[in-house]
């Protein structure tokens, strides 16, 4: 083994144990490079200046007095931080190199070069700041980084410039705010092989969803060319996520996400004289095509569940992919610092102490209170307008209003209910709003200060003025355990991630319609005939979405089981039961293209929904899209814990017709394990119950459509709200009647309306009736699930099943 040098060590020599010496950065190269490389992950090739180089270069220089009395200058208020970050870093840019570390650097630099079998050896020189008894402080992000390097001279400058970004303004603005001593920070310099990501692409890879923590996926960021761009946020990058169990098991291609970035630009190298770089437009190709395969997708997602069980946490990774050799590299390695630390076991309630006058009263959503300025847009088209963390006032929404509704604190409504857009947006972005206002628009007005207030059940209650309130954490490791299953409702998979710490028995209803509306916008039969689409608009929209898929169809199958995928994985192995599309034909016309395909029709909501449409041949076509992107879910994927339900199945005879169509697409019920069940809102469904039990595997009811066909009550018409009653003896005989009927015939039983999420008594009614799961919003999971256990204790005894 080669003698170490004093000045610089080759990364083969290094362990992360020596962030002392050469910094975090450095050491965890080392790390991988020693350790990992027989496990698969290629780090490229190179050598780091320890600490010790760095402080003979200030000592050689007689530095160290000086940058002390210009920084001394500076806290005394007798020069600004720019002027003490600029004469510290002139300093050290007109210093010279002692001639031992000079000859070291140029001596590893020529053996790296010749280990590449070449001279003057393309390298990429990093900063890797450090401290003498501060062995955890990484400094991560502070320093520069200098790509495309060639030459001795080349080098030598670029070191220098390293040392010199230890005093940029941020990074002593930084170390001020950390309490860091500037005197005991030192920096280590790390040379390493250039990766020819220029001609190939790059990007960052974390072991762990970056915004909910979610610890089972693996998120990775691709853009064309060299990495800095995505580093820096100045390209819009691809984005994919992995579901890291089933990375194992070599047939399956678990990728939940596949999200196609802007990519405008790319960063390659500047010239054949080596130390530039530049950034270029990106062809209409580039930008139109994923960066990497669905195989390399995998091989870095592997890369990361290894690299997270070395270091035992986890990572945050930066990698590269040679575009001469096509091979995949991990450039960076180091600890995730946000997700990992936050709280686990814990979920917020909040009470109001003091507030102002109620300006306007409507339905609660969630159980949040949010206090802020008004935002009130009258189009989706005004995001401009919208001012990040505001109130958003509107009213009514719909899909085009998510990515307004992700920047805003809350949201109120004029119109809707608790099953409308709004709402179950709001909830699964975990935004307090109040729906159904009637005139918030009019009421109140922009830059106006209010507190909405949904902590106090179904009221919702706008305040004027900032309200005093308190939130509390309450822990869900301490949550009682029940005999009945407590699920969750879900619809939007962008938000899915955030209630994974829940300790739901599995998801009782996922709404596929929403994922098409929110996430794919394009009717299904818009895709099989695309060539005949007379909507030009329509069509040109449409192929701009499809941009990336030669078969337009293959953009619905895709697109759907990612969607759903992202549910699948946060309760995986508990069950998942996607309800199959249920749009009403007013709904699905209002889909890119849909115009051309559906009726018009004066009754939409008992008109061509559900089970009716999937065996006509006015969209049989679309259901056969709907079912490949569950077998693929399923097969594919490897999410065999999803279970498939038929909404709106008027009678026995169209549940045959069904599960026939269902089977000559590739879902066949029991093959593979796969479950089918029914809703149960018709009362058809109630007193047909056994005939239904013997075509489906379970039962799930319905409240909302089930108590407006028992009531005969439109549960959308505002007029007849306070006779919509989900608690009505009517309604309670169905719902007990189905438990009982099903059960004896061997079939189960869940509830996925909205009543046991507003009403602890309905809930207890469930319990007490035998029912064997329901499925709420995550926001009322705790209180439900308390409620449930209640009552299970009170002596509710469950009917025998």
């Amino acid at each position: 083994m080669p003698k170490k040098s004093p000045n610089v060590l080759w990364f083969e020599h290094l362990s992360r144990g020596d962030v002392a010496l050469v910094g975090g950065k450095n050491s965890s190269l080392g790390e991988m490079v020693r350790q990992l490389g027989r496990k698969g992950i290629k780090v490229p090739g190179g050598f780091a200046t320890t600490a010790d180089a760095y402080r003979a270069y200030l000592a050689a220089n007689n530095l160290t007095d000086r940058i002390a009395d210009t920084l001394r200058r500076w806290q005394d208020n007798r020069i600004s931080l720019h002027e003490a970050g600029s004469q510290v870093r002139a300093m050290i840019l007109d210093g010279t190199w002692p001639r031992d570390i000079e000859a070291d650097i140029v001596k590893s630099y020529r053996e790296l070069s010749r280990r590449a079998k070449t001279t003057d050896l393309p390298v990429a020189v990093r900063s890797s700041a450090t401290a003498e008894d501060l062995p955890d402080a990484s400094f991560a992000g502070q320093q520069e980084t200098f790509l495309n390097v060639r030459g001795e001279a080349a080098l030598l400058v670029a070191c220098r410039r390293c040392y010199a970004s230890l005093f940029t303004d941020r990074a002593i603005t930084y170390r001020t705010l950390k309490g860091f001593d500037h005197s005991k920070v030192a920096l280590s310099i790390g040379v390493q092989r250039m990766v020819r990501s220029d001609t190939g692409g790059s990007g960052v890879m974390f072991s762990i969803d970056t915004e909910s923590g979610f610890d089972k996926v693996a998120l990775i960021t691709a853009a064309w060319g060299l990495g800095e761009n995505v580093v820096q946020g100045a390209v819009n990058p691809d984005e994919y996520e992995v579901y890291k169990p089933f990375l194992a098991k070599k047939s399956l291609t678990p990728i939940v996400k596949k999200s196609l970035g802007a990519k405008e630009i790319k960063m390659i190298y500047g010239g054949a004289e080596g130390g530039t770089t530049k950034n270029v437009p990106t062809s209409r190709a580039e930008r139109a095509a994923f960066v990497l395969s669905d195989r390399e997708i995998l091989s870095l997602a592997r890369m990361a569940v290894t690299i997270e069980a070395h270091y035992g946490g986890p990572m945050d990774m930066e990698w590269a992919r040679d575009g001469d050799t096509g091979e995949l590299f991990i450039v960076q390695a180091r600890p995730e610092t946000v997700q990992s630390r936050a709280k686990a076991g814990l979920i917020r309630s909040y009470t109001v102490k003091k507030a102002g006058k109620v300006l306007l009263k409507g339905l609660s959503v969630g159980s949040a209170v949010a206090t802020g300025r008004v935002s009130i847009l009258e189009s989706a088209k005004d995001i401009d307008r919208f001012v990040d963390g505001s109130i958003l006032v509107t009213s009514t929404t719909d899909p085009d209003w998510v990515p307004i509704m992700k920047r805003a604190s809350a949201i109120v409504t004029d119109h809707g209910g608790r099953t409308s857009h709004a709402a179950i947006v709001s909830r699964e972005l975990g935004l307090p709003a109040i729906a159904g206002c009637g005139n918030a628009t009019h009421i109140l007005h922009d830059e106006q200060e209010v507190t909405v207030n949904c902590s106090g059940g179904d009221e919702g209650v706008i305040h004027e003025g900032i309200a005093d309130f308190i939130s509390e954490d309450l822990r869900l490791d301490d949550l009682p355990k029940t005999k009945t299953k407590v699920m969750l409702n879900m619809a939007n998979p962008s938000a899915a991630f955030r209630w994974w710490r829940l300790p739901s028995d599995g998801v009782g209803l996922a709404r596929m319609e929403f994922v098409i509306n929110n996430a794919l916008k394009v009717h299904p039969m818009a895709l099989v005939h695309f060539d005949q689409l007379v909507d030009e608009d329509a069509k040109a929209r449409i192929a701009d979405l499809t941009r990336a898929y030669p078969d337009k169809t293959d953009y619905f199958v895709d697109g759907l089981a990612r969607g759903l995928s992202q549910i699948a994985a946060v309760a995986y192995p508990n069950p998942v039961i996607v309800r199959m599309s249920d749009f009403k034909t007013n709904e699905y016309a209002e889909l890119l293209g849909g115009r051309a395909f559906e009726p018009h029709e004066e009754n939409p909501m008992i008109g061509f929904r559900g089970a009716s449409r999937y065996y006509s041949p006015r969209y049989e076509a679309g259901f056969a899209l709907e079912c490949r992107a569950i077998l693929r879910l399923r097969r594919d994927m490897g999410f065999d814990n999803v279970i498939v339900m038929i909404p709106f199945c008027r009678s026995p005879a169209e549940a045959d017709r069904v599960l026939a169509t269902m089977a000559k697409d590739g879902l066949k019920r029991g093959k593979d394990g796969l479950q089918v069940y029914v809703m149960g809102e018709i009362p058809a469904n109630v007193i047909l119950a056994e005939a239904f039990a013997q075509r489906f595997d379970g039962f799930s009811i319905g409240s909302n459509d089930l108590t407006q066909l028992t009531l005969g009550v439109d549960r959308d018409a505002e007029d007849l709200a306070q006779l919509f009653d989900e608690s009505d003896p009517a309604v309670l005989w169905m719902i007990e009647s189905l438990i009982s009927r099903a059960h004896k015939a061997g079939a189960k039983v869940g509830l996925c309306g909205q009543a046991p999420s507003n009403d602890p008594t309905f809930a207890r009614l469930l319990v007490k009736a035998g029912i064997d799961s329901i499925s709420v919003t995550p926001d009322s999971f705790v209180a439900v699930k308390r409620n449930v256990a209640a009552a299970e204790a009170s002596g509710a005894s469950r009917k025998s099943r």
